[in-house]
C-alpha cells in the first residue's frame, strides 16, 4: 500500500511538471494563501514569500514550483552551510539555497521522481551553480550521511509521505548536532473520511496530511527540540479550489467537483511553516546511507 501511494504520487508529479498542474502548480491559481497573486507561473512566481529570492533564476524552476511557502524565508542559512532539500522537485529551493550558502557551501536535493531529478539538474546547470547535487531516493530513507547537514528544508512534500514518522527520524539522523530544520507544509484539521480515502486528494496535498499537533509531536518523538510553528495560513474556498482543480476532474470522489469539496473543507487545510533543531549533544546515529549504493547502507 505504501509503495503504491508513492508510485501514484510520482506519476502525478511527472504529469504535473509536464502539463503545468499539481499541488500549488502553475495552473492552480491563487491556491496558497493571501500572498498568492493571479500572475502566471508556479508558486515561486506568484507568491510574495519568494519576492527577490526567485529573481534571475531559470524560468523552468520558477514555473514548476509546486510549493506552499518559502522554507528559506527569513532563515539563518549562512555561507558555507550544507542544506538538504527533501522532495526537491524542479529545484526552486535548491537554487535559492545555493545562493545563500555560496560557492563554499553545498546543497543536496533528494527526489523519487526521475522527471523532477532531470529538471532540477538541468536548472542547476542553467543557473551556473556547481554546489548543487541531486540524488534519487525516498525521504523516508535518505541517501545522505548521518550528521552531515546544517539545514533540512522541504516545501509541501512531507504531507505526501505515507510514513511521516520515518521522515522525521531521517531528518534528525542527517542533521549535524545543532543543525536546524525549516519546512513549509500542509496540515489539516478534522477532514471527512471521504476526503481521506481519495488518492487524487492525497496527491493534491490534502488527504495525506496530518494535523498541526500530530506534526509537532512527530518531530518531538524524533528527538528534535525547539519545535515550533513560525506562521500559518488557513485556506479559504477559492484557495482550496485552486489547489485541487487542475488534476481533479477525472478523479473526484462521488462525482463531486472541486468547488463542493473546497466548501466542505475550507479553513480545515492550512499552510504552516515549521522549525526545529537537533540537540547539540545528540549523536549522529547509526547506519547512515551510502549515496554511492542505491538503496543501500554502509
Amino acid at each position: 500500500m505504501k509503495g503504491e501511494v508513492r508510485r501514484k504520487v510520482s506519476r502525478f508529479y511527472t504529469r504535473a511538471v509536464r502539463s503545468g498542474g499539481g499541488c500549488c502548480g502553475p495552473s492552480s491559481s491563487g491556491c496558497c494563501g493571501s500572498g498568492t497573486t493571479q500572475a502566471p507561473g508556479g508558486f515561486a512566481a506568484r507568491h510574495e514569500a519568494y519576492r527577490g529570492d526567485a529573481e534571475g533564476l531559470p524560468s523552468d524552476a520558477v514555473e514548476n514550483s509546486f510549493g506552499c511557502g518559502n522554507p528559506l524565508a527569513f532563515s539563518d542559512v549562512k555561507p558555507g552551510d550544507v542544506v538538504l532539500d527533501l522532495g526537491s522537485g524542479a529545484g526552486i529551493d535548491l537554487l535559492v539555497a545555493a545562493r545563500k550558502v555560496g560557492p563554499e557551501g553545498r546543497v543536496i536535493g533528494v527526489d523519487m521522481t526521475d522527471e523532477m531529478i532531470r529538471r532540477a539538474r538541468r536548472n542547476a546547470a542553467a543557473a551556473g551553480f556547481r554546489n548543487i547535487e541531486v540524488r534519487k531516493g525516498l525521504i523516508e530513507d535518505l541517501p545522505v550521511e548521518s550528521g552531515s547537514v546544517d539545514w533540512v528544508i522541504s516545501n509541501c512534500v512531507i504531507n505526501l509521505s505515507p510514513e511521516k514518522d520515518r521522515v522525521f527520524r531521517e531528518i534528525a539522523r542527517v542533521l549535524k548536532p545543532g543543525g536546524r530544520m525549516r519546512v513549509s507544509d500542509i496540515v489539516v484539521e478534522d477532514l471527512p473520511d471521504w476526503v481521506r480515502r481519495s488518492m487524487a486528494l492525497h496527491a493534491s496535498c490534502v488527504a495525506g496530511a496530518v494535523s498541526e499537533a500530530e506534526y509537532l509531536e512527530g518531530l518531538q518523538r524524533a528527538g528534535l527540540v525547539e519545535v515550533e510553528v513560525l506562521d500559518r495560513q488557513p485556506y479559504e474556498v477559492e484557495q482550496i479550489s485552486g489547489l485541487i482543480e487542475s488534476e481533479m476532474p477525472r478523479a473526484l470522489p462521488d462525482g463531486g467537483d472541486a468547488r463542493s469539496i473546497a466548501e466542505a473543507i475550507a479553513r480545515k487545510v492550512l499552510s504552516v511553516r515549521f522549525s526545529a533543531r537537533k540537540p547539540e549533544g545528540q549523536a549522529a546515529g547509526r547506519g547512515h546511507r551510502d549515496p554511492s549504493v542505491p538503496g543501500g547502507r554502509e
